[in-house]
């Protein structure tokens, strides 16, 4: 694991070196294609249970905010292909004439604690996770605000975005895989 772990540090601090360099355009490249294939690549780095590698070395719910990207102009922050992906998805959900609406998405392990002591432990029949074992502890997960409509265009496009209904009795749970 250590070496899983200091290759996604050593991903993640050329991913900031590159972030401040704007080179030339080569002919029929983009940014924002070459950004994509770093996501894709640095999102291929994970743990056995699906925990990007580049945030192993925070632990669950203690990953800094200059390690999550904010979802558009919302107050929500995610793991960077998560957050983009979401976005798009939120795009192309528009497009259709569904509004999608985030009520949650990164959450710190001291609301963990908070969120299990007010709502139960799923495992107990409750709406929380043990804490520092949540997928929002790792800025993969969001809770939606979702009409039936919406629930419907979810469940039927979520996946072409990497998103996916894995908790039952909570709709509005998606995870990003």
């Amino acid at each position: 694991m250590e070496g899983i772990a200091g290759i996604a540090a050593r991903i993640a601090e050329i991913r900031t070196q590159l972030a401040g360099f704007d080179p030339p355009q080569a002919a029929g490249t983009t940014a924002p294609a070459f950004e994509s294939a770093l996501s894709a690549a640095s999102a291929a780095l994970r743990t056995p249970e699906g925990v990007p590698a580049e945030l192993v070395k925070y632990g669950n719910g203690r990953i800094p905010e200059a390690a999550l990207a904010q979802v558009g102009d919302t107050r929500h922050r995610l793991w960077a292909p998560a957050a983009t992906s979401l976005e798009a998805l939120m795009r192309a959900a528009r497009a259709d004439g569904v509004t999608i609406g985030i009520t949650d998405s990164y959450r710190p392990y001291a609301e963990q604690v908070d969120l299990a002591r007010r709502k139960g432990l799923y495992s107990q029949g409750g709406l929380a996770a043990k804490p520092g074992t949540s997928d929002h502890g790792w800025g993969m997960a969001v809770d939606l605000d979702l009409d039936d409509r919406a629930q419907a265009w979810m469940r039927a496009n979520a996946g072409r975005f990497g998103f996916a209904e894995d908790t039952p009795r909570e709709p509005w749970h998606w995870k990003y895989r």
